[in-house]
């Protein structure tokens, strides 16, 4: 987003921040259903997404517009938000459908928090994304763009049933529909990150050859946290393959410092050398 659609996402955050302060899990749960019901609609009707979008028209005259089309159909604190969305300033219109799908994400881990699960949906949404990628079928069939977003769905729960919480289901699901435009994986890391970003913590994917020690998974969480300023989440991805030492990705920053890497690095000096 460019910096006019991220201060009008802002505004709508705020918003929903001050509606699930206090609310019930349950409430919380519901606001997001139709938030994520919006954004299917904005989906669904571009020319409703561009006229809401629409800089030539006053965002009074957007929220009004937006009031109407959706008449009783969503709650009344959907409604209120959608106003504000649609009376925001937005450099595009997809920002404006990003923005209402975030915002039923971000409702989604309210509700978590609310309920004081927001760790466990962050966590369970990790290994979910672990158990895909340890099957290269499952993984295909997940993420394949072209199979119908209900059966993926149907698929996400029947994996995930008695196994997570309702919120994680519902996150799952939208890791396989492409939140955000994103394909299946890139979905789901940014879903974990967002449930981190929200318990004020970066993630740190972490791969190492043999599990850590709950000792040095917090000695490494202490060091990066120093190094980066704040509380760092460790995603740790056990790979023999990588032979030994460890890597760690935050953000951009990658530090590779496996066995594997340094093999690597070493054939392609060898390589280099005798050509």
């Amino acid at each position: 987003m460019h910096s006019a659609s991220r201060d009008s996402y802002a505004a709508a955050r705020e918003r929903l921040d001050e509606q699930a302060r206090g609310a019930q899990p349950e409430a919380i749960t519901q606001l997001a259903g139709d938030l994520l019901a919006l954004a299917g609609l904005l989906s669904a009707e571009p020319r409703l997404r561009r006229a809401l979008s629409d800089p030539g028209r006053a965002g009074e005259d957007r929220a009004q517009l937006m009031t109407s089309v959706l008449g009783d159909r969503l709650s009344a604190q959907a409604r209120e938000l959608a106003a504000v969305l649609a009376g925001g300033r937005w450099s595009a219109a997809v920002d404006l459908l990003d923005a209402a799908e975030q915002l039923g994400v971000e409702a989604l881990l309210a509700s978590a928090e609310s309920a004081g699960t927001l760790g466990e949906v962050e966590d369970a949404l990790f290994r979910f994304g672990q158990v895909a990628d340890g099957d290269p079928r499952l993984a295909a069939v997940l993420g394949d763009s072209s199979a119908a977003p209900a059966r993926r769905r149907e698929l996400v729960r029947s994996l995930l049933a008695d196994k997570v919480d309702a919120v994680t289901t519902r996150l799952a699901e939208l890791s396989v529909e492409g939140f955000g435009g994103r394909n299946f994986s890139t979905s789901l890391a940014r879903l974990v990150e967002l449930a981190a970003h929200r318990r004020e913590r970066r993630v740190a994917y972490v791969t190492t050859a043999a599990p850590l020690s709950p000792e040095q998974e917090e000695r490494l969480a202490d060091n990066l946290g120093r190094i980066y300023g704040g509380m760092i989440s460790l995603k740790v991805s056990v790979r023999p393959d990588v032979l030994g030492g460890i890597s760690v990705q935050i953000g951009d920053d990658l530090y590779d410092g496996t066995i594997l890497r340094r093999l690597s690095q070493a054939r392609g000096a060898l390589a280099v050398r005798n050509r």
